[in-house]
């Protein structure tokens, strides 16, 4: 098989660095980081709610990312989106998470693949959307959200941002750009409260008028029931299930951005930084440090690009796995190439560590990747036998 990439790749992929070079330089980044943002629509950015940073999204850049076909990437052409796959939506997510590009990425793109006004506003950056997964972590960029993405084990629900947030808590976040939110715990499963809300409607059924709470879902709702029942564990399958795995492999292709951008970092600086007279590239020391790098990053991302190619559980669970790895590892060994520097506020190295941090807990964590590993290996065993 040949996971070469392809010349329309290559121009995707360079097309999205430029587009992020021009609207999302270094200096948006900083600003963004240091609180000093305001918002598209003309009103001011609200931050985190707890570190007094900033957090806010810039709802112009946010649009203009949607009218780039970032968010419609795998939306039919007749439905006014590109029609390409996932592989093109993992090239283009490895991107901005080179460029730490804050914001509900993934949940949004997840968003724009479902169906009615949700998925449109979705697709062209007019809607964000965050999201609320069973696991209970935290749900990012809740405050500049307009709708969240709610995935429990067998049902997907859309709720208005609004409604999360009246039972929802801002907490400190590791990182200055993702302000975070701790939802109550009866957010976790919005399937279990339908399931309660079903049962206790059973017999008023014919009179709520498309307001019960099947309807309360959206557009996820138009999807076929059997595609929306999952299984207990790992391997199961299914709408919330398929979007969950999904998730896993476009929050792993940011890491591997990450962690392939602090290979550059600490490579330019081994070549500029000098010290006793001599670049500090030619010590033993650092090279082993830089080669260390570029090995776990170019790991991550055979694994990441044949996950976005085969689309199998465990192959997205080993590329999420590797990816977090290449991500933190390659952030601490380059904040140590950058020595004393490397702690200051003003470096970027520390951006690229808190972001990797909080990415590693998002949606599959190691524990849940290192299940859903075993099971298939397990369950290749049973077959032999």
């Amino acid at each position: 098989m040949d996971f070469q990439l392809t010349d329309d790749q290559r121009a995707l992929r360079t097309g999205m660095r430029e587009l992020l070079e021009r609207r999302f330089p270094r200096t948006r980044l900083r600003a963004v980081v240091d609180g000093d943002t305001a918002r598209g629509d003309g009103g001011t950015a609200r931050g985190d709610g707890d570190t007094g940073r900033g957090g806010g999204l810039d709802r112009a850049l946010w649009r203009e990312l949607g009218a780039a076909g970032l968010f419609a990437l795998r939306v039919p052409e007749s439905a006014g989106g590109v029609g390409l796959g996932l592989p093109e939506v993992v090239l283009a997510f490895e991107e901005a998470g080179r460029a730490l590009l804050p914001g509900p990425l993934v949940a949004t793109e997840l968003a724009a693949g479902l169906s009615g006004s949700l998925a449109a506003g979705a697709s062209q950056g007019e809607t964000v959307v965050t999201a609320l997964d069973e696991s209970g972590a935290p749900v990012e960029h809740l405050a500049s959200a307009d709708v969240v993405l709610a995935l429990g084990p067998t049902a997907v629900e859309v709720i208005p941002a609004e409604e999360v947030a009246r039972s929802a808590e801002p907490m400190r976040s590791v990182d200055p750009a993702t302000p975070l939110h701790r939802t109550a715990p009866s957010r976790t499963r919005p399937d279990q409260a339908d399931q309660a809300d079903q049962a206790d409607q059973t017999d008023q059924t014919d009179q709520t008028d498309g307001t019960g709470p099947a309807d309360r879902t959206g557009p996820a709702d138009q999807t076929d029931q059997a595609d929306r029942t999952d299984q207990a564990g790992p391997g199961r399958s299914g709408l919330a299930a398929r979007l969950r795995r999904e998730a896993a492999l476009l929050t792993a292709a940011q890491q591997l951005g990450s962690a392939s951008r602090t290979v550059e970092l600490a490579v330019d600086h081994a070549k500029h930084r000098t010290q006793f007279g001599r670049p500090i590239g030619a010590f033993q020391a650092v090279q082993h440090l830089c080669a260390q790098m570029l090995v776990r990053a170019e790991s991550a991302r055979s694994v990441v690009y044949a996950a976005a190619v085969t689309e199998d559980p465990g192959d997205i669970a080993a590329a999420k796995l590797l990816a977090d790895e290449a991500a933190v590892h390659n952030a601490r060994d380059c904040l140590q190439v950058h020595g004393g520097m490397g702690f200051t506020w003003e470096a970027d190295v520390h951006l690229h560590l808190k972001r990797a941090w909080v990415r590693a807990g998002q949606w599959q964590s190691g524990a849940a990747a290192e299940e859903e590993l075993a099971a298939g290996l397990v369950s290749t065993v049973e077959t032999c036998l």
